[in-house]
């Protein structure tokens, strides 16, 4: 279906369940309710989620045993749209040309308009056994959840059925619109949500993502935007052996191109970062290579930063072109803006983070923990966090660091990533290490805490109107006082939607003997037949 068509329906839908708030700031004409009755349903809500951990322990271990890298999401999006489309919510899928990216909407009539986001991509060669704590494969090299995004989906899913059966029951005007962060380990998918206007008729945004502890920032936030690139060189093939000269070889050229990067490396400021990848190096020794292509990132903490590396490297590539009398093109795979979050939503969102308060983990949880972070020679031995996160202040001086799309969207509408306590602290992250506590009891508890905070959230802003009007009040006034949002990408750029396609059609028939079957088993852990914790025999 045609982006535009799609987008459009979307809007019509909004306007047809009667959401008329819009960034106008309009007051919605909400039925007051007392600060007691607020707190009364605060409460209600967070008991509805508890009494729903083992859906939500199902939804965790299901996305977990499917092992999907980005843009290959295919299970995963056909599984938890499922779950909502039986809950009462209409679907939208195919959003932005990318076949396993959807959004589900759910409406109330007459008021705000929250989306509710988290990612469910994993990542290559970190497929683990859950609660094992040392390296054991469930497919030796096949992708795997380690970076814990098996579990933000579930905990968005939770957190909005219990609202929503709160919305029913008071009659609460509000629209719920739940979508997954595809591909966001190739940042390539939230741009071109904020591109194709997807986010234009919503008023906050609540995003999450797995964490060791339960917090929430606001303001300039560590780590840095980016820009992926990928750079193809072609040039002539001739027999290595018997006419090398009549060849030009679009290797040397990529080879070229990444040696004059690397020098650039020394003049970069250090809260620059730049990487990359030989994506096509040829096909054989005695084929001079016609095509070669490199793929890198560039990362800064500032658009201006990113932009100006992006124009430095591309003079490089015509430079290496150049001397090799090939030809160069490019094409953008992804970006991501700096990140910025909303700090009415955190305030109000840590103090719902203080309520809950962390999980109580149990001696099997801790000794998994620490037998884990033994074995990756963490600095941090004391397992499970046991003191809650403050809130997270901007940031004064800046760090560099990660990259997260969400970046995009938080320039587009107020928003906060809220961090919950799944994983292990001290690990290294995209590790096999980091996907052994995410089909277990510390991922499943982790995620109930944080349902029970963005389901407390919501109904904060569903009742308390003069919220969202603070939270555009700081978004207006202070974020984008002196930054204006300028997308890295145009209509002319496609999503990568053939990005690892290979990679999971190698593994998905291997994996799909472990896909879980919550029909049979309680947990995947019994599934898989593992003892909570299995620990190294000494």
């Amino acid at each position: 279906m045609n982006i535009m068509l799609i987008n459009y329906k979307r809007i019509c839908l909004i306007v047809l369940y009667g959401c008329i708030f819009s960034l106008s700031h309009v007051t919605i004409a909400q039925k007051k309710n007392s600060k007691k009755k607020i707190e009364a349903l605060k409460k209600e809500v967070a008991e509805i989620v508890e009494s729903n951990h083992t859906q939500s322990q199902i939804m965790v271990d299901k996305i977990f045993s499917f092992s999907e890298l980005g843009f290959q999401e295919i299970e995963s999006s056909k599984y938890l749209t499922g779950v909502l489309e039986d809950n009462g919510f209409e679907i939208e899928k195919g959003i932005s040309g990318i076949p396993t990216a959807w959004f589900a909407t759910w409406s109330n009539g007459e008021g705000p308009v929250i989306a509710l986001g988290s990612d469910v991509d994993c990542i290559p060669k970190a497929s683990q056994y859950p609660a094992v704590a040392f390296h054991k494969p469930i497919v030796d090299g096949a992708p795997g959840h380690g970076e814990g995004h098996n579990s933000g989906i579930p905990l968005n899913i939770t957190a909005a059925l219990a609202v929503k059966k709160i919305m029913e029951r008071e009659n609460i005007g509000g629209t719920l619109i739940l979508w997954p962060g595809i591909a966001e380990e190739l940042v390539a998918a939230k741009a071109w949500f904020t591109r194709d206007g997807l986010f234009d008729n919503i008023d906050m945004c609540i995003f999450t993502h797995v964490s060791s502890n339960l917090g929430v920032s606001y303001g300039a936030s560590r780590g840095t935007g980016l820009i992926s690139v990928e750079y193809t060189f072609e040039g002539e093939s001739a027999h290595s052996a018997g006419s090398p000269w009549r060849g030009r070889s679009a290797l040397d050229a990529a080879e070229l191109m990444n040696v004059g990067w690397n020098y650039k490396r020394e003049h970069l400021h250090p809260l620059k970062r730049s990487h990359s990848i030989f994506t096509d190096a040829g096909d054989q020794p005695n084929v001079v290579p016609s095509k070669a292509s490199i793929w890198y990132y560039f990362r800064d903490i500032t658009y201006e930063g990113i932009m100006e590396m992006y124009r430095e490297a591309n003079d490089v590539a015509e430079g290496a072109a150049l001397m090799t009398k090939t030809k160069v093109s490019s094409k953008i795979l992804g970006t991501a803006w700096p990140r910025h979050f909303n700090k009415t939503i955190a305030e109000t969102m840590y103090k719902n983070i203080k309520t809950v308060g962390l999980p109580t983990w149990s001696d099997n949880d801790q000794l998994l923990a620490k037998a884990v972070q033994k074995e990756v020679n963490s600095k941090n031995t004391n397992g499970l966090s046991k003191k809650l996160n403050s809130l997270g202040l901007p940031v004064k001086t800046p760090v560099s660091g990660g990259s997260d799309d969400i970046g995009d969207i938080s320039w587009k509408v107020p928003t906060v990533t809220l961090r919950y306590p799944s994983n292990i602290p001290g690990l290294q992250g995209h590790h096999w290490s980091n996907a052994i506590a995410m089909a277990t009891p510390i991922a499943h508890k982790g995620v109930t805490a944080g349902a029970k905070v963005e389901a407390m959230t919501i109904i904060d802003f569903l009742l308390k109107p003069s919220l969202i009007e603070d939270a555009w009040t700081y978004f207006n006034t202070v974020q984008s006082k002196e930054t204006k949002y300028k997308p890295m990408i145009d209509a002319r750029d496609l999503p990568p939607i053939y990005l690892n396609k290979d990679k999971q059609q190698q593994f998905r028939e291997k994996l799909e003997k472990f896909y879980y079957d919550e029909t049979k088993y309680k947990t995947y852990l019994e599934q898989l037949g593992i003892t909570y914790p299995t620990l190294k025999k000494k």
